[in-house]
Order: C-alpha cells, then sequence, then structure tokens
C-alpha cells in the first residue's frame, strides 16, 4: 500500500524537460434544429408586433373609410386606385410623368448633396465651438436662433439669392439639417475628460493626433446622434421644398397628385417616403455603429 503511495506522489512530481498538453473541453454543439428554433423565435420577436400593429391600423382605416361621405378612400381603393403607380415604379412618359423610383431617386439626390455638406461644415464647426470657448460664446446664441427657423421659411430667400429652384432647394436641406450635427458635434467636445486634454499637453501630441486619437473616438457617438437627425430634417425639407419648386422628385409629385385629385397616389406617396426615411435614419446608424467600432479598436 506504502509503495503505491509512493509510485502516486513520485508520478506527481513534475520531471525536468517533460511536456504536458492541455487539453480544453469543448460543450457539445447544439442540434441545428434547436438553432433554427431560436433563431425563428428571434426573428418572431422582431417582425410579429409591427404586422399586429400594422394590422390592426388597417382594419380600422378600413372600417372607418368605408362608410359613405367617407373623404379619405379605405385602403382597398387606394390599392385599385395607385395599383399603376404601386407595380411600376420604374415607368417614365418623360417630363414630370415618372415613377415612383425616379421621383425618389431625384429627391435622394438632393438630400445627397445638401446633406454631406451639413455633416462636413457641422462637424468642423461643432469641434470648433466645442474647443473654443470664444467661439461657443460667439455661435452658439446664433446657432440656437437659427436652428428655429421652419425650413420652408428659408426658400424664399434661398430663391432671391440663386434664382434657380435646384440650388434653392439644396440649401433648404443644407441649412436645416447642420444644426444638430453642430450642436452635437459640440456638446460631444465639451464631455471630453479633462484627464485626456492634460496627457496630450503632457506628450506634446499635435492638433491632428488631438484630433484623430482624443476628439474623434470621444465625439463619434455624438456626432452619429447628429447626424441621424439630420438626415431626418434633410427629407423632411427636401419634401416640403419641393412642393413649391416644382420639377421632378416626391414633394412634387405629391402636390400634383393633389392639384388632380389623386389622393390615392399622395397615400402611397407618403408610405413610400415613410419608408425611405426609416431606411437613411437606419443607414446612418449602422454606419455610426461600424465607424464607432472601428475607432475605438484603434
Amino acid at each position: 500500500m506504502q509503495a503505491k503511495a509512493n509510485a502516486s506522489i513520485a508520478a506527481a512530481v513534475p520531471v525536468p524537460g517533460a511536456t504536458a498538453e492541455i487539453v480544453t473541453f469543448r460543450p457539445p454543439a447544439r442540434p441545428t434544429i434547436e438553432r433554427l428554433r431560436e433563431f425563428a423565435s428571434r426573428a418572431a420577436g422582431i417582425v410579429l408586433p409591427p404586422l399586429i400593429v400594422i394590422a390592426f391600423t388597417l382594419i380600422v382605416w378600413q372600417l372607418l373609410c368605408s362608410e359613405a361621405g367617407s373623404r379619405l378612400p379605405p385602403p382597398t381603393k387606394v390599392v385599385t386606385d395607385a395599383w399603376d403607380f404601386i407595380v411600376d415604379p420604374f415607368y417614365d412618359n418623360g417630363g414630370i410623368d415618372k415613377g415612383a423610383f425616379w421621383q425618389i431617386s431625384k429627391s435622394l439626390g438632393r438630400v445627397a448633396i445638401g446633406f454631406s455638406l451639413a455633416a462636413v461644415i457641422g462637424v468642423a464647426l461643432g469641434v470648433l465651438v466645442g474647443q473654443s470657448t470664444w467661439a461657443m460664446r460667439g455661435l452658439d446664441p446664433i446657432f440656437q436662433i437659427l436652428r428655429t427657423i421652419p425650413p420652408l421659411a428659408w426658400l424664399p430667400l434661398s430663391l432671391a439669392g440663386f434664382r434657380e429652384s435646384n440650388p434653392s432647394a439644396l440649401f433648404v436641406i443644407f441649412i436645416t439639417s447642420i444644426w444638430p450635427i453642430i450642436i452635437n458635434t459640440s456638446v460631444g467636445v465639451r464631455n471630453i475628460p479633462r484627464d485626456y486634454r492634460n496627457v496630450a499637453a503632457v506628450i506634446r501630441l499635435s492638433w491632428w493626433e488631438v484630433f484623430w486619437k482624443i476628439t474623434l473616438p470621444a465625439t463619434v457617438p455624438y456626432i452619429f446622434t447628429g447626424l441621424r437627425i439630420g438626415i431626418g430634417l434633410s427629407w423632411l425639407a427636401i419634401v416640403a421644398a419641393e412642393m413649391l419648386i416644382g420639377g421632378v422628385g416626391i414633394g412634387f409629385f405629391i402636390w400634383d397628385a393633389w392639384n388632380s385629385s389623386r389622393i390615392s397616389d399622395i397615400i402611397v406617396a407618403l408610405v413610400y417616403i415613410g419608408i425611405v426615411g426609416f431606411l437613411l435614419d437606419k443607414l446612418i446608424a449602422t454606419v455610426g455603429h461600424f465607424v464607432s467600432h472601428g475607432v475605438s479598436a484603434q
């Protein structure tokens, strides 16, 4: 018995130069059916609630607008009246008689230009206002006043200055969307911990290194919050502006449909506008997610 114990102890003593292999135990893989059920459960939790709300809304709308004398068409009549506009978004009969794809594409092109200018200039001004006390005291009151002006109030002034409809629409988009970008960026810069700035001063970082390694990573969430608000305001502004400037665009399409008493076309166009606005917001949010993770990983 004692010999066996001594043998066990001797076996437990490490031998110089000996190597040992570490064995890891992995949990057993879940069956494919179980994973599919889990995926289906998560998907149902995301998809079913909005579908139920939409179905309930359509049923109530159908019941309220099916009575005689109703001023708005029910969903069934909307689909019947605007069927050609729904199923063929790519038609082009010349002039302003175009399908939904061309109308929305024209509006999106204007939004892309105006919003891009607002994003670049807004972030630069936001960093300036956030870093400089003098700039904040001088510019912040002006920004707070200008941001309360409605988008369409800028249109007559822009038409008087540019004398053309397209640059005027771009200016309205720019001037509408720039304020949340400036304000959110400046708030993010002001919220950078003072210790970060002290460390940058001690190790003598250049202004570019300070911006790239400290300012940008700390303000990315604020910047993209402003960009998400700005893209929504851009989409609102272009639809309103196009109602007045005319030409091809989803905004003027709605105004033209109103003048022609095509209420069903207006409702379908509003659905398209809402879907596109939702997708634009999700696009900016997704880009912000990847940018913030990429910056934090540096």
